[in-house]
């Protein structure tokens, strides 16, 4: 039976069992010229692997330097796109463009109505109505803004007597929209101008479908021949 050895603590210890002790690792004393031989394996290293590869490397006293590579992943990011209107869904041109057709297509319907059924009661009540003419309204003040500039006043008043002058006028309808919404104010005028002439051809009981074709595109003309047939209606009237 072997001897026990009692310590301060009351802590039992056999003698067979080694002893156990902490032990600092030994240090490594490095040179001048062990750092200068590292410092150009390093330069080395770096100068084989490219910095945008996918590679990495790692340099320690024990291991030396080793190069790692990466595995090549395909990386998604997704990035939440929020709604944000653009101005260049549609160029001035096509504005312009769309403007013009959908403008003059819109007003032919009115024509239609007051030349092939002029007596009838849903023409009567159709003319009446003044949703195209806030409809026209509100797409010439849309053109208007967006063709209007600041040399936009200038041109229209260029003479000294703050008149309109022809150069100026010109120079302005240069532009694409500054003409579709010219183009939208006249159908507007047009029209209206048109279904006067209706409505006072029915009051007085007198023929109005060739004036009102007249004024779609010639509205001076329609107004001047709707004119011209009152007075001829008035002869006749007399006469008999």
């Amino acid at each position: 039976m072997s001897p026990l050895l009692c310590c301060p603590r009351s802590t039992l210890i056999s003698p067979r069992l080694p002893s156990l002790s902490w032990t600092t690792p030994p240090r490594i004393s490095i040179t001048g010229e062990q750092r200068s031989a590292v410092a150009s394996m390093n330069s080395d290293a770096l100068k084989v692997v490219p910095l945008l590869s996918k590679h990495q490397l790692r340099w320690s006293f024990i291991g030396g330097s080793r190069i790692q590579q990466e595995p090549r992943g395909s990386r998604i990011v997704h990035r939440k796109r929020g709604f944000r209107p653009s101005a260049s869904w549609l160029t001035s041109s096509q504005i312009a463009s769309n403007a013009f057709t959908w403008g003059t297509v819109a007003v032919l319907p009115f024509y239609t109505l007051m030349v092939l059924a002029p007596t009838a009661s849903f023409t009567r009540r159709t003319m009446e109505s003044s949703v195209p003419y806030i409809a026209l309204g509100v797409l010439y003040t849309y053109l208007l803004y967006l063709s209007w500039t600041p040399d936009t006043f200038r041109m229209m008043f260029a003479s000294k007597y703050w008149l309109p002058e022809l150069a100026g006028i010109a120079k302005m309808f240069t532009n694409e929209l500054t003409v579709a919404s010219a183009w939208i104010h006249l159908l507007a005028v047009d029209l209206f101008a048109a279904r006067q002439v209706f409505h006072d051809g029915l009051k007085k009981n007198v023929e109005t479908r060739h004036s009102v074709s007249l004024c779609l595109l010639f509205c001076p003309v329609g107004i001047f021949s709707h004119c011209i047939t009152m007075l001829l209606a008035q002869m006749v009237n007399r006469s008999h």
